[in-house]
């Protein structure tokens, strides 16, 4: 089992980046795949990024062009760099881990989330 835990959310104006941390324990993220999900209020969780074991990597449509998800198994992190933010990225975002392929992914276990608000 892998417990998780994100840093880096906050208040940031349109156009403005941030850089979003997850630290896992309890497992290696080696062995997961790993990914960030979002959820606005009164939408559904969505899939932003996954990246899988191996580095292989797959983005949402809506920001494939303006975030980044890279992992570090020697330090058991996933980071999420958002540039370019805008209002519509405001949502709590969630990292998590699961040991389905990324073509399919599915989240197995879940952190307790961080709030990105985009406003000005």
């Amino acid at each position: 089992q892998v417990q998780l835990v994100e840093s880096g959310g906050g208040l940031v104006q349109p156009g403005g980046s941030l850089r979003l941390s997850c630290v896992a324990s309890g497992s290696s993220i080696s062995s997961y795949t790993m990914g960030w999900h979002r959820q606005a209020p009164g939408n559904q969780r969505e899939l932003v990024a996954a990246i899988s074991r191996g580095g292989s990597i797959k983005y949402a449509d809506s920001v494939a062009d303006r975030f980044t998800v890279s992992r570090d198994n020697a330090k058991n992190m996933v980071y999420l760099q958002m540039n370019n933010l805008k209002p519509e990225d405001t949502a709590d975002y969630y990292c998590n881990a699961g040991t389905s392929r990324l073509y399919n992914y599915n989240a197995d276990y879940w952190g307790q989330g961080t709030q990105v608000t985009v406003s000005s």
